[in-house]
């Protein structure tokens, strides 16, 4: 694509380390320290603002809001990792596992996870 750079899981690293070493600055010059001292309220109430504006602009259906709106979902899902001392690594590990199976098995073998054993009575 032209106007693009490369992006992998590499960028995804390098973004979540500017996030753990941004979490403790001082929160009148970062925004990301400021999410924090504000605890995991403010953090998730952020997700769900975004996942929000994410899915308006899907709705409009203008591309180039759709993308921003998934940045900026996706930059504060990083947050949500870095608050429960999460990696990036660890969801794109979990996507690869995924790959290659359907969708819809995937999603019943975590409903049936869930469920536990059936036990005899």
């Amino acid at each position: 694509m032209s106007g693009t750079t490369a992006f992998d899981a590499a960028t995804l690293a390098r973004l979540a380390d500017v996030i753990e070493a941004r979490r403790g600055a001082d929160p009148e010059r970062s925004y990301v320290a400021r999410l924090f001292a504000h605890g995991p309220d403010a953090i998730l109430k952020k997700i769900g603002e975004e996942a929000t504006e994410t899915v308006m602009a899907a709705k409009d259906g203008v591309g180039e809001r759709i993308v921003s709106e998934v940045a900026d979902l996706w930059f504060h899902c990083l947050i949500v990792l870095a608050l429960h001392g999460l990696r990036p690594e660890a969801v794109l590990a979990e996507l690869e596992k995924r790959a290659g199976t359907s969708g819809l098995d995937e999603k019943a073998s975590r409903k049936a996870a869930r469920a536990g054993p059936v036990q005899d009575i």
